[in-house]
C-alpha cells in the first residue's frame, strides 16, 4: 500500500516528467474515492531554487531526509552529468529502508548513480538506453518496452511512458478501481501496458501514417474475425509481401504479432471489467479457444488469465472456467 510519496528534484529537472508524478500522486482526489497521498517534493536544500531543463526554477519544500521511509520515492527525468552525493546517499538509504523506487525517463541515471540498477532489469528513453547500459554495465537494460517492473524498482521510458509506469504502480498497489479514477481525470488509458513484472512492447504504434491508420482501426473493430496476412492484404489491395513489409514499417512489428497483441490487450480488459468466463473471452478476442488464449496471454503478460483476473478485476467476484 502506498501512502507516502516523496519526489527527488535536482538541478536539470525535466518539468513534464516531474508533472506526471505530481499529476498521479500529488493531487487530492479523495472526493472521488481515491486515497490521498502524503506528497512531498524533496531537494538538497529547502527553499533553494533548482534550475529546470526549460529555464524556469522550482523550489523544494522538503529536504532529502524525507526520502527515507517514504513508501514511494519518485525520480523524474533529470538532465545532468553529476548528481549531488548526498542525494544519491539519500536515495540508497530510501531503497534500503524498503521504499519503492520509481524513475521516469532519464531518472534511471540517478538510480544507476546510486547503485540501484546493479543486476536489475530496467529501461529508459530509447535515446539514452545505450548510454545507460554503458555507464552501468551490470544493469539489464531493455530498450523495447514502456516500463519495467522489477519489484521495488520501476523504471520507465521517455515522457508519456512515465504515465504508464505510474498508473501501473497504482494498479499494482491499490487496484484497478483507483487507477481508473485517476486515469479518467487525466484523460488517458488506465493501462496501455503491463501487469506485474511485465516486459511488453507498446501494443499500438505511437506514429502511423494517415493512410494506414484505417487498416489498424478496422482490425481493432474486428478482432473476433479470423485474420491472416493474405486476408488483410486483400482488404488493402496489396500483395501479402508488400502488405507485410508496409505493416512492419508502420508499426515496428509483423501483422499477426500486432493482431495477437491487440487480442491479448482486449482480453485483459474483459478480464478486468466483465464477468465473462474464459471461453467467452477467448471467442470475443478472436482466439477461438481458451487454450490458445491462455498460451498467448501467459507468453505476453507473464501470468495466466486466472491469476490476472484475481489481481486486477474491477468486479467483486468474476467467475471463470478452469
Amino acid at each position: 500500500m502506498i501512502r507516502t510519496v516523496s519526489t527527488l528534484v535536482l538541478d536539470g529537472l525535466a518539468v513534464f516528467e516531474f508533472g506526471v508524478i505530481c499529476e498521479v500522486f500529488g493531487i487530492d482526489r479523495s472526493n472521488d474515492g481515491v486515497p490521498n497521498f502524503d506528497f512531498k517534493v524533496c531537494g538538497p536544500e529547502v527553499g533553494r531554487p533548482l534550475r529546470t531543463s526549460v529555464g524556469a526554477s522550482l523550489t523544494p519544500d522538503h529536504d532529502l531526509g524525507e526520502l527515507v521511509g517514504a513508501d514511494l520515492v519518485a525520480v523524474p527525468a533529470i538532465i545532468n552529468q553529476d548528481y549531488p552525493p548526498e542525494a544519491l546517499a539519500a536515495l540508497r538509504a530510501a531503497a534500503d529502508s524498503g521504499s519503492i523506487i520509481l524513475t521516469v525517463c532519464s531518472g534511471a541515471f540517478v538510480a544507476g548513480a546510486a547503485g540501484l540498477l546493479d543486476g536489475r532489469s530496467c529501461t529508459t528513453h530509447w535515446m539514452h538506453a545505450d548510454e545507460l547500459a554503458r555507464r552501468y554495465p551490470t544493469a539489464k537494460v531493455d530498450r523495447n518496452v514502456l516500463f519495467v517492473d522489477d519489484g521495488n524498482l520501476i523504471t520507465s521510458a521517455g515522457t508519456a511512458a512515465g504515465i504508464d509506469a505510474c498508473l501501473h504502480l497504482v494498479r499494482r498497489e491499490l487496484g484497478s478501481a483507483v487507477t481508473n479514477v485517476i486515469a479518467r481525470r487525466m484523460v488517458v488509458a488506465p493501462q496501455r501496458d503491463g501487469g506485474q513484472r511485465q516486459y511488453i512492447d507498446q501494443p499500438i504504434p505511437v506514429h502511423c501514417s494517415d493512410s494506414f491508420a484505417p487498416q489498424l482501426d478496422w482490425i481493432l473493430a474486428n478482432l473476433q474475425e479470423r485474420h491472416t496476412v493474405s486476408s488483410l492484404a486483400r482488404r488493402s489491395n496489396m500483395s501479402a509481401r508488400t502488405y507485410a513489409r508496409r505493416f512492419v514499417d508502420e508499426t515496428g512489428t509483423t501483422p499477426m504479432q500486432w493482431v495477437t497483441d491487440q487480442r491479448v490487450l482486449y482480453a485483459r480488459r474483459l478480464l478486468e471489467e466483465s464477468d465473462l468466463d474464459i471461453d467467452r473471452i477467448a471467442d470475443r478476442a478472436g482466439f477461438r479457444t481458451a487454450t490458445l488464449l491462455r498460451h498467448h496471454f501467459r507468453r505476453i503478460i507473464g501470468v495466466t488469465p486466472s491469476d490476472y483476473r484475481r489481481t486486477f478485476a474491477c468486479a467483486a467476484e468474476c467467475p471463470e472456467s478452469a
